[in-house]
Parts: structure tokens; sequence; C-alpha cells
């Protein structure tokens, strides 16, 4: 069993900052890319940045320079410092972690989801 639990979410005026953070915890042998995904009403789900195990990062373009995805391999965390907030950032925010974990005597790959923190930007 493998869950991943966010945290940091909430209401934020236009132009402030949030740090959004996800832990992944359970039968964990090692984690590969983790990220963050968010979902407006009425959208599609959409990747907001990456991280792989070797700290090389990739963002959508929409929050390029605004937002900065960090990672601790060691505690298998991710955190999402978002910045210059806008409105249109308004979404539930979803960890991602594609992972290897232990099954018997050997590993599965998973892809596993948390369960959302909703970021609201709004005055």
């Amino acid at each position: 069993q493998v869950q991943l639990v966010e945290s940091g979410g909430g209401l934020v005026q236009p132009g402030g900052s949030l740090r959004l953070s996800c832990a992944a915890s359970g039968s964990i042998f090692s984690i590969n890319t983790m990220g963050w995904y968010r979902q407006a009403p009425g959208n599609p789900r959409e990747m907001v940045a990456r991280i792989t195990s070797g700290f090389d990062t990739n963002y959508a373009d929409s929050v390029q320079g605004r937002f900065t995805i960090s990672r601790d391999n060691a505690k298998n965390t991710i955190d999402l410092q978002m910045n210059s907030l806008r409105p249109e950032d308004t979404a539930v925010y979803y960890c991602h972690a594609d992972l290897w974990v232990y099954s018997g005597s050997s590993q599965r790959f998973l892809g596993v989801w948390g369960q959302g923190t909703l970021v609201t930007v709004s005055s």
C-alpha cells in the first residue's frame, strides 16, 4: 500500500504565494518522477511541474518562472513553491509519483495519485 498526502492549499490573493507539499509513504522500493498536476472546473487535468530522481525539472509554460518544484529523495517528498499567483491558477492540485513498490520477492511499477488540495486565488 502506497499513498501520497498533499498539504498546503488554501485561499490567497492575486500576487501572493503558497507552498504545497507532498509526502509518499508505504512499501516503496524507489521513486522515479514525481510531479504536480492541476485541474480547474470544466478543464482536463494538466501537468504543472515534474522532477526526476536526478532533479531534472520541467514546467508548464503557464507557470515557468513563477513556480519552483523541489524534492527530498531521503524523505520521499516534493514541494511546489508558487509565487505571483493568478486567478487562473485556481484549481485542485494533485501530486503524482511513478514508483516501484515491494511486491513479494520482487518489485512492481505503479503510478500513484494523491487526493488533491484546493488552491484558490481570489481577492
